[in-house]
C-alpha cells in the first residue's frame, strides 16, 4: 500500500490540529495491558479470511492478488481500499477463520501497520475509532503466545490511538461517526489497565450524543436502517462490556436502547435481516439477533410504522415499505429517492428487493442505486420521485399522503401516497397494498392520477407537450439474485422460483405491459454489481388518471419450504 502520507493527497487535507493532536497523543499513559480478556465482539465471514490468506484481497470494492505480500506493502488501488484496510475490516475475517494460519498473518500485519502507521499519516476519526475497536476486539488474538514484553508497541499504539480519540472525537460528523469514535474510546477505557480516566468522560459523551441523534420514537435523521443497527450494536456493546466489569449501567443507555429495539423489529424481514433503503444493506447475517439478545431489552407489542417505514407481515411473509419522503439536512447526500418503494421476503428468501447502494462502486452506481428506478414502485419514466441536484443533495424532495394502516381478520393493509411528480407531470403516486392473514397473497393498486386543478393544469400542459402517446411510467418489481424467474401464460404473469422449493406468481390486470428484464443487486463486499431480474409493467398516462392492478400470490409450498424457516418469526 502506498504511503498516505506521500503525494496522494490524503496527509495533505489533514488539519494541522489533527497532526498536533497525533503527536500530543504519544505523551499520553501507556496501558499495561488488558483490566480483564476482550471479547470478540464483531463477526467476520470465514470465506473472506480463506481469501486473505491466499493473497486475494477485496477491500473497499477493489480487488488485488498479492500472494504472500504484506497488506500494508500493496500499491493501493484507490481511496476507498485504503480506507477499509485502516479499518481493520480485514481482521475480523481474519479471527473468524481462527487457525494458525490466521492468526499469523493478524499478527504481521498489525506489526507492520504499527510500525508504519503508528504515529499517523492515516487517523480520520472515524477510521481511527473503528481500527481502536477491532483492535481491541481481537487483542487476545492479537497477543496470544507473546511475551509481555513482546506486547508493548501494541498496547503503546493502542493508549496513543485512544489519546488521540479523547482529543479529536469532536471532530467527527454527528451521529454514527461521533458515536463509533466514543465507542471506542469508552470501551479503551473500561479494558485498558492505566487508561480508567478515559471511561467516565467518554461514556458520557456518548450517551448524550445517542439521546441526540436519536429521537423520541427510536429513529435517526438519515432513516438508514443499518446505521441504526450499528449505533444499537454499539450501546449494547457498552453495556456488556460494563456488566462484564461489574460496572453500574447508566439508564440512559438501557433508555435509549428500548427506544431502539421496536425499531429495528420493524425493519427487519421474516429472515432477520433489515430492509435495505437509504444506503443501508441488510446487515452481517446474525448480527441484529445478537444486538437484540445482548441488549436486555424485552420485546413488546410489533410495531407496523418506524422511523417512515411501515411493515405488514402474515404467517412466513414480511412486506417493509418506504413511506415518507427522503432525509434531509446532511444526510441528503445518500438519501434514496425510495418512497413508496417496497421490500418482500418470504421465510429466509428475499423476493423483491430494492437494488441497493451503489456507493461502494463508484459515483455513477451511488447516483443510479438512488433513483426512484432502483427501487421497487412506480417510476415515471426519467424522473427520479424526488431529484437530486448538485453537490448529490436534493433539489425537490417528494412529500408524502399520511400513510393509513389497517388490520383485520384478512390481513393488513396500506394505503399511501407521494406528490414526488405533481410539479414537474401534475400528478400524485398512490399506492393500496393488502397481504393476507397467511402471508400467501399480496395483492396491490398503484394509481397516477391529478387531484386538484392546479395539478389537472400542469398536466394538460404536459399531456398536450407529449402527443398521443402520453407519459409512460412503469411499475418495477428487483428480484433478488436466488430469484429464478420467467415469464408464463403468454405473457400474462410471471413465475417466480424460490431455492427453498416455493413458487410465487406475479399477475397483473391487463392494463400494462409486462416484461421480465435486466437488474442489478448491489451488495457490500462485492467486488461489482450482481446482475439480476425486474418486473416490469409498463402503462402510458393519456388522461386525469391511470391505475394498474397487480397480485403477487405462493403457488406452491413444498417440505423444503416448510423446513426452511422453523418459525414465523426470529425470536428476539
Amino acid at each position: 500500500m502506498a504511503d498516505l502520507s506521500d503525494g496522494n493527497g490524503i496527509d495533505r487535507r489533514r488539519s494541522l490540529a489533527d497532526r498536533y493532536a497525533t503527536w500530543r497523543a504519544g505523551a499520553g499513559q501507556v496501558a499495561k495491558g488488558f483490566v480483564s480478556p476482550p471479547e470478540p465482539r464483531f463477526i467476520g465471514l470465514v470465506a473472506r479470511g480463506q481469501q486473505l490468506i491466499s493473497g486475494s484481497f477485496a477491500l473497499g470494492g477493489a480487488a488485488v492478488e498479492a500472494r504472500g505480500v504484506n497488506l500494508w506493502h500493496i500499491p493501493s488501488p484507490g481511496p476507498q481500499f485504503d480506507e477499509a484496510a485502516q479499518s481493520f475490516s480485514w481482521l475480523d475475517d481474519l479471527a473468524a477463520c481462527g487457525d494458525a494460519p490466521a492468526r499469523a498473518l493478524a499478527e504481521a500485519w498489525v506489526t507492520t501497520w504499527i510500525e508504519r502507521f503508528g504515529r499517523g499519516p492515516f487517523w480520520p476519526v472515524q477510521i481511527t475509532g473503528q481500527r481502536l475497536l477491532r483492535m481491541i476486539s481481537h487483542g487476545q488474538m492479537l497477543t496470544e503466545g507473546q511475551m509481555s514484553d513482546e506486547t508493548v508497541p501494541f498496547f503503546r499504539s493502542l493508549s496513543r490511538q485512544a489519546h488521540y480519540l479523547a482529543r479529536r472525537w469532536k471532530t467527527a460528523p454527528p451521529g454514527l461517526p461521533r458515536i463509533e469514535s466514543l465507542g471506542a474510546l469508552a470501551t479503551a477505557g473500561l479494558l485498558l489497565d492505566g487508561l480508567g480516566q478515559l471511561a467516565d468522560p467518554a461514556i458520557s459523551a456518548l450517551l448524550a450524543e445517542a439521546g441526540t441523534s436519536i429521537d423520541a420514537e427510536g429513529a435517526i435523521a438519515s432513516r438508514n436502517p443499518e446505521d441504526l443497527l450499528d449505533i444499537f450494536t454499539l450501546l449494547t456493546w457498552l453495556r456488556m462490556t460494563l456488566e462484564d466489569l461489574g460496572r453500574r449501567v447508566p439508564a440512559e443507555l438501557t433508555a435509549t436502547s428500548g427506544r431502539i429495539a421496536p425499531v429495528l423489529r420493524a425493519l427487519r424481514h421474516a429472515d432477520g435481516n433489515l430492509a435495505r433503503f437509504h444506503g443501508g444493506g441488510r446487515g452481517i447475517e446474525g448480527r441484529l439477533d445478537l444486538a437484540l439478545t445482548g441488549s436486555r431489552v424485552r420485546r413488546g407489542p410489533n410495531m407496523i410504522q418506524a422511523m417512515g417505514y411501515a411493515r405488514l407481515s402474515g404467517g412466513r411473509t414480511s412486506l417493509v415499505v418506504d413511506v415518507a419522503s427522503p432525509p434531509g439536512g446532511e444526510a441528503e447526500a445518500t438519501a434514496h429517492a425510495s418512497t413508496l418503494g417496497l421490500e418482500l421476503t418470504s421465510a429466509r428468501r428475499p423476493v423483491i428487493v430494492s437494488c441497493g447502494s451503489g456507493a461502494p462502486f463508484g459515483p455513477e452506481w451511488h447516483r443510479a442505486g438512488r433513483a426512484t428506478a432502483s427501487h421497487s414502485t412506480l417510476v415515471v419514466e426519467g424522473f427520479s420521485s424526488s431529484r437530486f441536484g448538485k453537490g448529490q443533495r436534493l433539489s425537490d424532495r417528494a412529500a408524502t399522503l399520511a400513510p393509513r394502516l389497517f388490520q383485520s381478520v384478512d390481513g393488513q393493509s396500506l394505503i399511501s401516497g407521494h406528490s414526488g411528480w405533481a410539479r414537474s407531470h401534475g400528478v400524485q403516486h398512490l399506492r393500496a397494498l393488502e397481504l393476507s392473514q397467511d402471508g400467501r397473497v399480496l395483492v396491490g393498486q398503484d394509481t397516477l392520477a391529478a387531484r386538484d386543478p392546479e395539478m389537472k393544469a400542469r398536466l394538460a400542459q404536459v399531456l398536450a407537450h407529449a402527443g398521443e402517446t402520453g407519459i409512460p411510467f412503469s411499475l418495477r418489481f428487483h428480484l433478488h439474485p436466488d430469484v429464478d424467474a420467467r415469464v408464463d401464460m403468454g405473457g400474462a404473469a410471471v413465475s417466480l422460483a424460490l431455492r427453498s422449493g416455493e413458487i410465487w406468481v406475479f399477475r397483473h390486470d391487463g392494463t400494462g405491459q409486462l416484461s421480465l428484464e435486466p437488474s442489478v443487486y448491489l451488495e457490500k463486499g462485492r467486488l461489482k454489481p450482481r446482475p439480476t431480474l425486474q418486473i416490469r409493467l409498463s402503462a402510458h398516462l393519456v388522461t386525469e388518471q391511470a391505475e394498474l392492478g397487480w397480485t403477487l400470490a405462493k403457488a406452491q409450498d413444498t417440505p423444503l419450504a416448510i423446513r426452511d424457516l422453523d418459525r414465523d418469526e426470529p425470536p428476539v
